[in-house]
């Protein structure tokens, strides 16, 4: 099953017409693409799935959906793959 998970927004940049933010997930970042949000600026949080930003989120909202996500085993899951970890 596929799922929004909540994400930081660290920097934007324009990318061959998109706008392209690096987002990150607790200790990982990805390249996400905001297009669907242009409302969204560094420092917002954004509900992400399959890699484009769905919509923005408050800080408390961002933080919720990912203990939750993370409680419940799913968080590895949804972010798995081509993760960039940070430390």
């Amino acid at each position: 099953m596929c799922l929004a998970v909540p994400g930081k927004i660290l920097e934007i940049e324009d990318r061959d017409g998109n706008r392209v933010g690096k987002v990150q997930f607790g200790g990982v970042t990805r390249q996400v693409f905001l297009n669907f949000v242009p409302e969204a600026a560094a420092g917002d949080y954004v509900m992400v799935h399959v890699g484009f930003a769905i919509s923005r989120v408050d800080a408390e909202e961002a933080q919720r959906s990912y203990e939750l996500l993370q409680a419940m085993g799913m968080l590895e899951e949804e972010l798995g793959g081509e993760a960039e970890r940070t430390s």
